[in-house]
C-alpha cells in the first residue's frame, strides 16, 4: 500500500460528499489544479485476486481493462465483502491506456458538436466532461477508477435504472447517480452499490452511477486530501502491466 495513504485509512473521507448538492464535473478547473502526489503504487490484475466478478465487454488484447491500482483493489474487495448476501460486485473495466482516453474525449466532443452546433467549444468541453474524462485528468488512465455495477450470485445484473456506459442525451439523465427518473427498484440497488463503495473510501462521478475512483484528482476534491495519490499513465506497455508489487512503466503527472 501507498506510504500516501496511511492519512486516510479504510472508509475514511474528510468531507460529506454526500452533502454535496453542486455537481462538480471533471472539466472543472478545480479538479485540474489538485497536485499529483505519485506515489508509484503498482497496477494489479483484478482476475488473478479473485473475489470479483469480471465482465469482458470492455477486454482489449493487452487485458489493460481488468488493471487498476493496488489500493482500489483492496477497497473494492472490501465493499464486495460487506455486501448483503446473495450480491456480487461486477467489474466492468478500470485501466484505460491515454490514448484510448483522448480517443473516447474527442469523439464525443465530435458527437456533441454534431448535435448542438451553435454551442461554445468550452460548453462543448464541459457537456463532454459529463460522460467522458478530459485525458489530463482521466481517473480511468491513472488507474483509480472503476466502472462497475452490481450482480446476483447467478452473475446476472441488477435493475440500475440504466445501462451501464448510458449518456445523459440518450437517458434523459437517467445515468445521474442521483436521478429522479428511475424506479424504486433500481434507486435501492444504486443506494446498496453506493453504500458498500462509500465505506470502502471510494467516491462517485454524480454523472455516472458505475463510476467510482480512490486516489485520483477528483477523489482528492471531493475528500479534501491535499493531493491525488494516482497520476494517469502514458503506458504501460502490455509487458508492463504488472501486479503482486512489482514496478508499474511509465507515466507523466503532469495534467
Amino acid at each position: 500500500m501507498c506510504a500516501a495513504h496511511k492519512g486516510f485509512p479504510d472508509g475514511a473521507v474528510t468531507r460529506d460528499h454526500h452533502a454535496m448538492t453542486e455537481i462538480v464535473l471533471m472539466s472543472d478547473a478545480r479538479v485540474a489544479a489538485i497536485p499529483v502526489t505519485e506515489c508509484g503504487e503498482p497496477l494489479v490484475d483484478v482476475r488473478r485476486h479473485g473475489g470479483l466478478l469480471v465482465d469482458d465487454r470492455q477486454e482489449d488484447a493487452a487485458g489493460a481493462f481488468a488493471y487498476v491500482r493496488a489500493g482500489l483493489l483492496e477497497r473494492l474487495l472490501k465493499a464486495q465483502a460487506s455486501l448483503p448476501d446473495g450480491l456480487r460486485l461486477l467489474f466492468v473495466e478500470g485501466y484505460r491506456p491515454l490514448s484510448l482516453q483522448r480517443s473516447y474525449f474527442e469523439e464525443h466532443m465530435r458527437e456533441l458538436r454534431a448535435l448542438y452546433p451553435d454551442w461554445s467549444a468550452g460548453r462543448i468541453h464541459a457537456a463532454a466532461s459529463r460522460y467522458v474524462s478530459p485525458p489530463s485528468v482521466a481517473p480511468h488512465s491513472a488507474g483509480a477508477a472503476v466502472d462497475l455495477t452490481l450482480a446476483d450470485a447467478d452473475g446476472r445484473e441488477l435493475d440500475m435504472g440504466t445501462r451501464l456506459d448510458a449518456d445523459p442525451e440518450d437517458s434523459d439523465g437517467a445515468c445521474y447517480t442521483h436521478a429522479a427518473n428511475i424506479g424504486a427498484r433500481a434507486r435501492a440497488h444504486r443506494e446498496t452499490l453506493g453504500s458498500a463503495l462509500t465505506a470502502a473510501g471510494l467516491v462517485n462521478y454524480p454523472t455516472e452511477w458505475w463510476h467510482w475512483s480512490f486516489g485520483d484528482r477528483y477523489w482528492a476534491l471531493v475528500t479534501g486530501a491535499p493531493a491525488a495519490l494516482y497520476g494517469p499513465q502514458e503506458g504501460p506497455a502490455p509487458e508492463g502491466l504488472v501486479s503482486d508489487g512489482l514496478d508499474v512503466r511509465g507515466g507523466s503527472t503532469d495534467a
